[in-house]
Order: C-alpha cells, then sequence, then structure tokens
C-alpha cells in the first residue's frame, strides 16, 4: 500500500542510518499501528514500527540501534518513529512469552520495554502489516490468536484505562490538564471505543473507525462527545462543539468511564 510522503522519509531515513551504523542488522521493517489501519494522520499520528533482526540485540547492538534511532529522529523529529525490536523467532510465538525487548517510546530508545509487546501488534503486522523491509507477513506465519487479542484488550481496560480515568479526573495533575486540549481527549476517547470495538467483534480498527462505530454502538447522548473527537482526529479546524474546554475534558471522561463500564460487564466479549 501507498503510504504517506513523511512515514516514507522517516523510514528510508531509519533504514539508511541503519545500514551504515550496522550492515545487516536490520533484516525486516514492519508498519503497524494507524499506517497499516490506513488512518495515518501527519497532526496527530505517530509512525509505528516493528523492526526484525536475526537475534535479540545485546551490548554493542543495542548501542548501534539506540545511535541508529538518535540520528534518524534528529533527521525526521516529526512524526515520531515509536516500536518494537524482535526476532523473526518471536514473532511465530506468543508475545506474552517475548518478554521485555528494544523498544522506543514516545521518541526514546529503551534497551528493555514490554508496553507493545503484545496480541494487538501481532494482530496488525499479521493482518495488515506494511512491508517496508523483508518477506511479506504472510510468509512469517505470525503468532495470531483470537481468545488472547480479546484477553489483552479486556485487560487493558481493566488496568490501564481504569487508571488512566482515575488520574486524568483529577484536574491539577499533569494528566488532567493534559485533557483540556484537544488530541488527550480524542486519542483517549477513540482508543477506549478500539478496544470496546475488539472485545464485541474479535477484530481490529483504526481511530476513526472505531469514532464510526461508537456513533452507532452506544446512545445518541454521547454522539457530540464522539462527533468532536473525530473533528480532532480530521485536524478538522471547523469550531468545537463545546463551548468550554472544562465541558469537553467532563464529556470525555464521563464517556471513558461509560465504556469502561460497558466493556467490563460480564458477557460482552464474543
Amino acid at each position: 500500500m501507498a503510504v504517506h510522503p513523511r512515514v516514507q522519509t522517516l523510514t528510508q531515513a531509519f533504514l539508511a542510518n541503519a545500514d551504515q551504523e550496522a550492515p545487516g542488522l536490520v533484516q525486516g521493517l514492519y508498519l503497524t499501528g494507524s499506517v497499516a489501519l490506513g488512518d495515518f494522520r501527519p497532526h496527530a499520528s505517530d509512525v509505528d514500527f516493528v523492526v526484525v533482526t536475526e537475534r535479540s540485540p545485546e551490548g554493542a547492538e543495542l548501542d548501534s540501534l539506540r545511535r541508529i534511532h538518535a540520528r534518524t529522529r534528529h533527521q525526521v523529529s516529526d512524526p515520531q518513529f515509536n516500536g518494537i525490536h524482535v526476532t523473526w523467532e518471536e514473532l511465530n510465538r506468543d508475545p506474552g512469552e517475548c518478554g521485555p525487548v528494544p523498544s522506543v517510546i514516545n521518541g526514546r530508545f529503551r534497551p528493555r520495554a514490554g508496553a507493545d509487546v503484545n496480541p494487538v501488534t501481532w494482530h496488525v503486522l499479521a493482518d495488515r502489516g506494511v512491508t517496508v523491509r523483508g518477506p511479506h507477513p504472510i510468509e512469517l506465519d505470525v503468532w495470531d490468536e483470537p481468545e488472547s487479542l480479546r484477553t489483552w484488550s479486556l485487560g487493558s481496560l481493566d488496568e490501564h484505562w481504569r487508571r488512566w480515568r482515575e488520574k486524568a479526573g483529577r484536574l491539577v495533575t499533569p494528566r488532567g490538564l493534559a485533557v483540556l486540549g484537544s488530541l488527550a481527549p480524542s486519542w483517549s476517547v477513540l482508543s477506549v471505543s478500539r478496544l470496546h470495538f475488539t472485545l464485541k467483534t474479535g477484530e481490529i480498527t483504526s481511530k476513526s473507525g472505531a469514532g464510526a462505530y461508537a456513533l452507532h454502538a452506544f446512545p445518541e447522548r454521547w454522539q457530540r462527545i464522539v462527533n468532536e473527537c473525530l473533528r480532532v482526529r480530521r485536524g478538522d479546524r471547523s469550531p468545537s462543539l463545546y463551548q468550554s474546554a472544562l465541558a469537553r475534558r467532563r464529556a470525555a471522561l464521563d464517556y471513558i468511564e461509560m465504556v469502561l463500564d460497558e466493556s467490563l460487564r460480564p458477557g460482552l466479549a464474543t
């Protein structure tokens, strides 16, 4: 599939830096996230990657990866390039067995992290991953287990998003203040909607697709906040649907709480 010019510039810069710094280290590069799901928005999206190496990087190879990402970030600072480094073998098994791997989170390289080592990443790669280097995902026999996808989604809502909602509900905190902006409400409302979609259908959709789903899945009273979040997601410069940032913040937090309650009630998952 064709990718946005910014995505192409970023990935080619990364591969050029990788091949110069450590020839042969990066054997595969795949894009997941919004790029793979056809919902990349230059003003709001990062570029999610899966880099594949022959073996787990250690020592000098970790230092090389750190330099490669730092050089790439210096050359192309926007959009952020976030993702994981795994082996071909790790793609063939349950991500729960992989443990922490070299990762880039919010633009920062970490030698070991596990945030994106999950069934969602594996499923998107297997189903719709964009190949920049390496065999097509269909040739890789990427592990993909629907029940684990639903279990992980449920856990994400029950653990991560409940805590997120609790912290965001405190106004005079960094997270609480962030929800006074436009991007944080849009990102969070559409993210929990995606997880509800997965629990209901067993599939994965984009943030924009989740918004379209939410307009029909939930009562009419929630359409205003969903439409507002879709407006922000699209980069629409028309006026906000809310008279104040505080009103939008409250609506977003109430919506998230509703989705959590709906998602965690018995019998939702397919």
